[in-house]
């Protein structure tokens, strides 16, 4: 079940992110304050949470929301699955859920980011085995050698 964030939540959200070796501290600061956002602030639009519960224990999680200033663009600002439990269609059912939020929020283009190092290359294969395409790359945009790779898929409905 895919279903909206709950105050509740955050606790296992924050163990799932602790078992995600490629996220630096940085990173797992950072999803955390749009889950605080997605909690705290649900009213204003721009983070909003979903997890996927099975059996009673959240696997994965996607944060999405309208790009500010554009009309029908949204950045899907994190996708996370539990490591332990990979490779089992989770993200895939994340990423359509995503996909449907948008459409029903009247958006045609989704929106995602990630960085070139190695250590994203799953991230990145994940995104072109879904049919997104890559839109831009910004040469040395998170540090020297390290770009941002920013992918999209336009959406119909």
């Amino acid at each position: 079940m895919i279903r909206k964030i709950k105050p509740d939540d955050k606790k296992e959200l924050v163990n799932i992110l602790e078992r995600v070796t490629q996220f630096s501290d940085l990173e797992k600061d950072t999803a955390i304050e749009l889950i605080d956002e997605s909690i705290f602030n649900a009213d204003s639009g721009y983070y909003n949470t979903f997890v996927y519960e099975e059996n009673g224990s959240i696997l994965g999680y996607h944060c999405t929301g309208p790009r500010a200033l554009t009309n029908g663009v949204f950045d899907m600002y994190w996708i996370v699955v539990d490591p332990t439990i990979r490779a089992k269609g989770i993200g895939a059912k994340l990423l359509a859920h995503s996909e449907e939020f948008v459409l029903q929020s009247k958006g045609r283009l989704l929106l995602a980011e990630t960085s070139s190092l190695p250590i994203y290359e799953n991230a990145r294969k994940f995104y072109i085995k879904n049919n997104f395409v890559v839109l831009a790359e910004i040469k040395d945009f998170y540090k020297i050698g390290d770009d941002l790779v920013i992918f999209g898929k336009y959406l119909t409905t």
